[in-house]
């Protein structure tokens, strides 16, 4: 028993030291990988990167070419799918959503959000929507830098995209510019979830840890129960006011109100869960894109001073304001 007990304990020391330092060099390539992702930004117009991930098994072509952009978003989109691969990382977050989903799910979101976002009424909604918080975005800018205080930029583009996504999707104030806690709660939920989500892609353990409800894991079933309840909550209260006001479409100007009475059709196979993965995905790529987009062009005008006058010159003309007319000086 000695014998055994003293022949096994080297053996136990040495496996577990060797799964620790396999662990350790995993962190070390994903992070390895995530700083050269991000410094390997200036690559010539026709340049691919092929990344091989030996700890999850898998390829990456990474392309700026316009041309393959083109030849996969559009010319050739059918035979770029999202896979199964993808699916199963980001289904517990986005579900069925556009940006999950391949064949005729996809097909049928992309025909009803064509069909939605083409009409006026959406158009002319989403338009005084963003501009009424770009309002509220503009004094809080102008009551920082009355202070001289520093701003994080990105930061308050993202609240701003935000609000005005979820304005525009559900028709109701989030409030995450002004401060409010019940839109604090959903914008970190949002962000906390996203972040470990995409961590699954560098981590070959997240199925074992979802399984044991542990670490990452664990918090992405906080975050999503979060998301979750508030979503449906706002879903349920739009029904029942949908239900108040009567059918008429053409007086519903957020998303979801569209979408319930999109519901009520028995051929488009739309329920409760449906409408979360969508408004879910909308808002997803409707935030980061649109936030990315402004602190990218306000970094640059940064970068280049001397065209801030241009621009709002062309701004000024394009809109229809002169100097000193309107509640907000554009730039």
């Amino acid at each position: 028993m000695d014998s055994f007990a003293t022949t096994s304990f080297p053996v136990l020391t040495t496996l577990l030291a060797t799964a620790v330092a396999a662990l350790l060099i995993l962190l070390l390539i994903r992070r390895r990988f995530l700083v050269h992702s991000t410094k390997k930004l200036n690559y010539p117009p026709s340049a691919v990167q092929d990344l091989s991930h030996s700890y999850t098994f898998g390829n990456y072509v990474y392309t700026v070419d316009p041309a393959n952009v083109e030849y996969i978003l559009k010319l050739n989109f059918s035979n770029y799918g999202k896979g199964d691969f993808n699916y199963d990382i980001l289904r517990d977050l986005l579900g069925d959503g556009i940006f999950v989903v391949d064949g005729d799910k996809w097909r049928q979101q992309r025909k009803i959000a064509i069909f939605e976002f083409s009409t006026k009424v959406l158009r002319d909604y989403s338009s005084r929507v963003f501009k009424d918080s770009a309002s509220e975005l503009s004094g809080i800018i102008s009551k920082l830098a009355s202070c001289n205080q520093m701003l994080d930029i990105k930061d308050l583009f993202m609240k701003y995209a935000l609000d005005s996504i979820f304005k525009v999707g559900f028709g109701i104030e989030l409030g995450v510019l002004s401060g409010l806690e019940e839109g604090k709660r959903f914008s970190d939920a949002f962000d906390e979830a996203s972040c470990h989500i995409m961590c699954r892609y560098f981590d070959i353990f997240w199925k074992v840890k979802r399984f044991l409800n542990i670490g990452s894991e664990s918090k992405l079933k906080k975050n999503v129960q979060l998301l979750d309840d508030f979503v449906h909550a706002v879903i349920s209260r739009k029904t029942k006011q949908l239900a108040e006001q009567g059918q008429d479409c053409l007086e519903k100007e957020d998303i979801l109100s569209r979408f319930l009475v999109e519901k009520e059709k028995p051929s488009n196979g739309i329920d409760d869960k449906y409408l979360r993965d969508i408004i879910l995905n909308f808002m997803s790529a409707g935030r980061d894109t649109t936030a990315g987009t402004l602190s990218w062009f306000f970094y640059m005008m940064c970068r280049h001073p001397h065209m801030q006058d241009k621009i709002a010159r062309e701004v000024r003309s394009t809109i229809k304001i002169q100097e000193g007319e309107g509640k907000v000086k554009m730039l």
